[in-house]
């Protein structure tokens, strides 16, 4: 099993769809790579080879992945909420960020229900 970027990648599934698993690479990217390194893109990932793994490796250590992109992302997000500007305000307080409705639904950044007196 091929282990890039400290993910193992699953088993029977060709390159360009095992590369999604890991953190920061879509489809597109994963395209781009396998071309990149020259690799048959319909192969599957357990009949790679130890030098097409070598090869997926150099090209991906161009991209910014896994925890490197999560710090990132992280980071920004802490910058927002440092500023006080009202994306900031909104992670800060839980609630969603771009524009959604939140008299309804947004349960799953509010959390559960929390019933408030009726009279």
């Amino acid at each position: 099993m091929a282990r890039i970027s400290g993910v193992e990648l699953p088993r029977n599934k060709k390159v360009e769809i095992a590369l999604t698993y890991i953190y920061g690479i879509g489809p597109k990217s994963a395209k781009e790579i396998v071309e990149k390194a020259q690799v048959e893109p319909t192969k599957r990932s357990n009949d790679l080879t130890p030098e097409e793994i070598q090869k997926l490796r150099n090209v991906i250590s161009d991209y910014k992945v896994e925890g490197e992109l999560r710090k990132e992302v992280a980071m920004n997000i802490k910058a927002l909420m440092d500023l006080g500007n009202y994306r900031g305000l909104r992670h800060r307080r839980g609630l969603p960020v771009r524009g959604q409705r939140t008299r309804t639904n947004a349960r799953t950044r509010k959390g559960r229900k929390k019933t408030v007196g009726g009279k």
